[in-house]
């Protein structure tokens, strides 16, 4: 009886000692480990919601950088591009999908310009910026300098002071578009900064952004420019140089495709994944999606090329050009090598060529989807995708037949931006998770009946 007592004794006073080291543990590793079990609430939440760290959880900011919280950081390989919780999470994905939009409506914007005619009305630029003409002395001043320039000789010679100022303002308004554009990105950058949300790596790929989009406007006057020069032949039209409009809407691409890219890494850390199964078939359907991005984004540059040639007003037929499939003075340049960016007849060739081939390669991507176990979500992006590609090329075929009205030409332009949006979300959304959260996926997915 009594050695009952003891023992009963000796094993209260051990579970209250246990049960003290236990809490204790508990308490340090809340405040400074990112567990297997944090991360997968991280990777569990939905599709496209905005997913944080647990509450008491860090990653290194760029403020403040903690070795030893980025070290455990790296081992769960998930790796968080904002800090704070949610609510900056939202914030800086919010911030960076506006500015993804603008940089969209700066490209239609730019169509609707170049469409018009209106980009060389401009003669002078500021990088700051200047205030618009105010009065019609100033007005006057405007329109004697553009009087100078070779497309009023050429191409608008006659024209009214009222019709100028529609041109002049339309390239107003694009240019004073991108100067807002870079203060509607600086300052809440600033104050994301500021308050520590943002971490290292996020912090250097968005200066790299910023640093194009200022480069941008300098691109954009070395286009322009060239447009102001004197045509090598009286014979010639003047307009900007293909090369230079090709850099200027290239440059467009890419910072739109990195702020884009970025925002969905910031709301989606983790790609939606619910089975091994599903993770090895959006693997096999990324390997599909990286050429067939590629081939995308090589169409949408030729289609710069187009518009820096005129080559939209060259060859209004389809599918034939003309009466033939391939004209003959499609090599007449020399070097051979200038034909594919400078000969009107190659350039509509080679984009008509690329068009047809980015179309059957999605239609192929589609397709083999119909043969993999993939998110159902990945499945239906797969379509839509497709859907726009075909739309796409409608509109293509329908500015070519129409002979390139603006509004038809500026819809095949925000066309192109669509579908490499599509590709973009495509890519990012089958790239392969994080290792804590392929630890903790079954095999198959249950489907419940």
């Amino acid at each position: 009886m009594f050695q009952s007592r003891v023992v009963a004794s000796i094993l209260k006073r051990n579970k209250a000692i246990i049960n003290s080291l236990t809490s204790n543990l508990k308490g340090t590793c809340s405040s400074r480990c990112f567990t297997p079990s944090s991360a997968n609430a991280v990777a569990r939440t939905s599709f496209y919601g905005f997913r944080s760290l647990p509450k008491g959880h860090h990653v290194p900011s760029f403020r403040n950088m903690s070795t030893v919280a980025s070290v455990g950081t790296e081992k769960q390989g998930l790796k968080m591009l904002v800090t704070a919780g949610p609510r900056a999470q939202k914030m800086v994905g919010i911030w960076l999908f506006g500015s993804a939009a603008w940089v969209f409506s700066m490209v239609v914007l730019g169509g609707v310009t170049r469409l018009t005619r209106s980009g060389l009305s401009m003669t002078d630029w500021k990088f700051a910026g200047n205030l618009p003409p105010l009065s019609d002395e100033e007005w006057q001043q405007e329109f004697e300098k553009y009087k100078q320039s070779p497309e009023y000789k050429r191409v608008n010679k006659g024209m009214s002071i009222e019709e100028f100022k529609f041109i002049y303002w339309m390239e107003y308004a694009h240019r004073m578009w991108g100067r807002a554009l870079g203060v509607m990105f600086a300052l809440p950058f600033s104050y994301f900064l500021r308050k520590g949300y943002i971490t290292m790596r996020l912090g250097l790929r968005l200066s790299a952004l910023f640093a194009l989009g200022a480069g941008q406007g300098l691109i954009g006057w070395w286009m322009v420019k060239s447009g102001l020069e004197e045509p090598a032949s009286e014979y010639v039209e003047p307009r900007v140089s293909p090369y230079r409009l090709a850099a200027h809407l290239t440059s467009a691409f890419v910072i739109y495709s990195g702020l884009f890219w970025t925002a969905l890494s910031v709301v989606m850390p983790e790609p939606p994944a619910e089975s091994l199964a599903w993770v090895q078939g959006a693997a096999k359907l990324k390997r599909l999606a990286i050429p067939v991005s590629l081939i995308v984004g090589i169409t949408a540059v030729s289609g710069a090329f187009v518009a820096g040639n005129d080559a939209g007003r060259a060859y209004n037929t389809f599918p034939k050009m003309g009466d033939v499939w391939v004209p003959d003075n499609i090599f007449e340049l020399k070097p051979t090598i200038r034909n594919f960016f400078e000969n009107t007849s190659m350039v509509q060739l080679d984009h008509r060529i690329l068009a047809t081939t980015t179309l059957i390669s999605i239609c192929g991507l589609w397709w083999s989807t119909k043969k993999l176990d993939i998110h159902p979500a990945i499945r239906t992006l797969v379509g839509a995708t497709f859907g726009m590609a075909a739309l796409q090329v409608t509109l293509g075929v329908s500015t070519l037949l129409s002979y390139v009205p603006v509004s038809v030409g500026t819809a095949h332009q925000a066309g192109a931006l669509t579908l490499l949006t599509l590709m973009l979300l495509l890519n990012h959304t089958v790239r392969r998770p994080s290792m804590s959260l392929l630890k903790t996926l079954p095999e198959v997915t249950k489907t419940a009946w």
